[in-house]
């Protein structure tokens, strides 16, 4: 491809790796990629919990795939042969308590690709790196009476009475959540801790190297390719499971947790486009929804989608370990560059349930998820009377 003017890569023919390219989010960078007229290659290590049935056939055969884990320095050295951009989503990402990984495979593969990079002085012009709505941790809070406040997680004690809302510790009135902007970081998961470390090799080794490093910290998202196979975290995949299977999505807490969902191809959209405008080098951005939506929300609009309005949300007092309450993030900024949400959460819920009612091996993976996680007590249950939310008072929550 050669790119017209004012792009910032005007006149050069462009060649992209898109390392996890295989996966939910990477495949379509990938399409977009090519439909912009980029060359694409792919480093994915197809880990049969999200590929059991190997290279998918989204992946188009034009897409020169390298098999590989990005920490490992053959490979990826292989990957990064004659790239001019790098869009690295490859990560781990999980509910259980093995703490090490989620380091060594979304922090330490980032500084092996710059250190790759930078040891083999290869062309590389750009490097978009995809971190996380989780860097947040909580979030900002504002109490009526004391101000804004970033509180810490809710403690164990207050969860297993069934207390859901952060409180100000001056008054102990409940605190109202605040849009995240981009200024204050506060993770408190492995998760969250390793993609803000991911961020800070990136950008303070990109500035030192001259290499052009955005960051783009996702929210939720969802949309088609989101494999099924692995249903320890997000809820559009578990309700979506539950409800094809015949049975009523299980929420967590009390169901009114606010988050913000962005589709799959706006995200893909939000990483192309902040990698071909230079005015985003050396930036962070969050790439969120057009608005906050409950838990409940979400239940109710894939029980719509799979045509289930015959069953109903149940909320029996379980709780994950570690959840935010609420976190809803501000995309002003990213917004600035001209990006736009497309989608709005039934459309964007109705495509996912499209998709994953047309696979033909729809297995319940939800209850084996479920007790490995009850195992591990990241899944808990509060002292409360289990209960099932109507499906016309979900809607209006």
């Amino acid at each position: 491809m050669r790119f017209a003017r004012g792009d910032a890569y005007e006149g050069l023919e462009m060649r992209a790796l898109v390392t996890g390219g295989a996966g939910f989010i990477g495949s379509h960078i990938v399409d977009l990629l090519l439909a912009r007229g980029y060359r694409v290659r792919v480093l994915d290590s197809l880990h049969p919990r999200v590929h059991p049935h190997g290279r998918p056939r989204y992946v188009p055969e034009t897409v020169e795939l390298v098999l590989g884990d990005v920490r490992d320095r053959a490979a990826l050295g292989a990957a990064l042969d004659g790239v001019d951009v790098v869009f690295h989503l490859a990560a781990y990402q999980d509910y259980m308590p093995d703490f090490s990984t989620f380091f060594d495979v979304n922090t330490v593969s980032t500084a092996l690709l710059y250190e790759l990079i930078v040891e083999r002085r290869l062309p590389v012009r750009t490097v978009v790196l995809a971190s996380s709505q989780a860097v947040y941790g909580e979030g900002p809070y504002r109490c009526a009476a004391h101000g804004v406040l970033w509180p810490g997680p809710r403690p164990a004690a207050q969860l297993a009475g069934g207390d859901w809302e952060h409180r100000c510790p001056q008054c102990s009135d409940v605190v109202e959540a605040l849009p995240i902007t981009e200024e204050r970081v506060q993770p408190h998961t492995a998760y969250g801790i390793s993609k803000y470390a991911l961020e800070l090799a990136a950008l303070a080794l990109g500035a030192k190297y001259d290499l052009p490093t955005v960051c783009l910290r996702y929210s939720i998202t969802l949309g088609p390719r989101n494999a099924f196979h692995n249903a320890y975290s997000g809820v559009c995949r578990t309700f979506t499971l539950r409800a094809l299977h015949g049975q009523p999505p299980l929420v967590y807490e009390d169901g009114l947790q606010r988050r913000d969902y962005v589709y799959v191809a706006d995200v893909a959209a939000a990483s192309v486009l902040v990698a071909e405008h230079t005015e985003a080098n050396g930036q962070v951005y969050n790439v969120g929804g057009a608005r906050a939506w409950t838990v409940l929300d979400v239940a109710q609009a894939v029980l719509e989608a799979a045509g289930r309005t015959d069953l109903a949300p149940l909320v029996a007092g379980d709780y994950r370990y570690g959840d935010t309450r609420h976190t809803v993030s501000d995309s002003s900024k990213l917004r600035a560059l001209g990006w736009r949400p497309t989608l709005g959460l039934a459309e964007i819920v109705a495509a996912y349930v499209g998709w994953a009612r047309a696979q033909p091996d729809l297995a319940a993976t939800y209850e084996a998820a479920e007790a490995r996680m009850r195992a591990q007590q990241v899944l808990r249950r509060a002292a409360a009377a289990e209960r099932a939310i109507p499906a016309h008072d979900a809607a209006g929550a």
